[in-house]
């Protein structure tokens, strides 16, 4: 399995070279939520502090919208035949997912580090310790993992790319911004409160925060619940869940897409 999911990573990688605006694409668009929410909006909910609690947000943000890139590429590989062509090949099931899974999170890397760049030159320091901050991007590691294959699962289940791309922003958008990435969940009425608090966007954004003690702006409400308090404990979990959900299910779905 390992030998097919480096193969197909290859395979991957060399499209992103021939086709380099994906790896702008994957940097851009995280680019502008910063400036957008650090500058346009960011003179109202607190500047330079909130700036800082921006970030981890950001970076959860931006995993999850990655997920996108593996969402396209299978639905794509699926529409144009390369999975019937892989699937008569002595392969595995999961190697050929797992070679997607991979390249997309390479490239998720390349786009993570320049957020962190972005991040630096607008004011976000880590305040916490290196291993705080290490843990904290292992955090957000694990979790981009699980939306990688929430992606999977996602282009494998859609009929066509036009279908793929729709469903996907579908998800996307309510999870990350029904969360604590760029408010505090304590300021949504009722129902939505309670769907934001133990969302794992906020989880996760939540864990980073602490890890990189970047505190809240004096005018946003202080965390509090279950999650808050164990934030940490509740990212891995979630990202765990999910993936000993996405898993079976992406399989399930790759010997249906490949019988279409």
């Amino acid at each position: 399995m390992l030998t097919d999911t480096a193969v197909l990573v290859e395979r991957n990688l060399l499209t992103v070279k021939r086709i380099p605006t994906l790896l702008i694409s994957a940097t851009i668009q995280p680019l502008m939520f910063v400036f957008l929410f650090a500058y346009v909006f960011g003179a109202t909910f607190g500047g330079g502090s909130y700036r800082e609690f921006l970030m981890a947000g950001i970076f959860t943000q931006t995993v999850v919208f990655n997920a996108a890139f593996t969402t396209v590429g299978l639905a794509n590989d699926t529409s144009d035949g390369i999975v019937d062509r892989l699937r008569s090949l002595p392969m595995s099931r999961l190697g050929v997912i797992s070679g997607r899974v991979t390249s997309d999170m390479l490239l998720g890397v390349v786009g993570l580090a320049v957020m962190v760049a972005c991040g630096l030159a607008i004011g976000w320091r880590v305040q916490g310790s290196a291993g705080d901050a290490a843990l904290a991007f292992g955090i957000i590691g694990l979790f981009a993992l699980a939306m990688a294959w929430v992606g999977a699962v996602t282009g494998l289940a859609a009929p066509n790319v036009e279908a793929a791309q729709s469903i996907g922003f579908l998800w996307m958008f309510p999870v990350t911004f029904l969360s604590s990435a760029f408010i505090s969940a304590q300021s949504l009425p009722g129902p939505l409160r309670a769907i934001a608090e133990w969302n794992p966007v906020t989880a996760v954004a939540t864990a980073s925060r602490q890890l990189f003690g970047n505190e809240a702006p004096p005018t946003f409400p202080e965390a509090t619940g279950w999650v808050a308090d164990h934030a940490v404990a509740y990212s891995v979990g979630s990202a765990l869940v999910i993936l000993a959900v996405c898993i079976p299910a992406s399989l399930v779905l790759y010997r249906r897409a490949a019988n279409r």
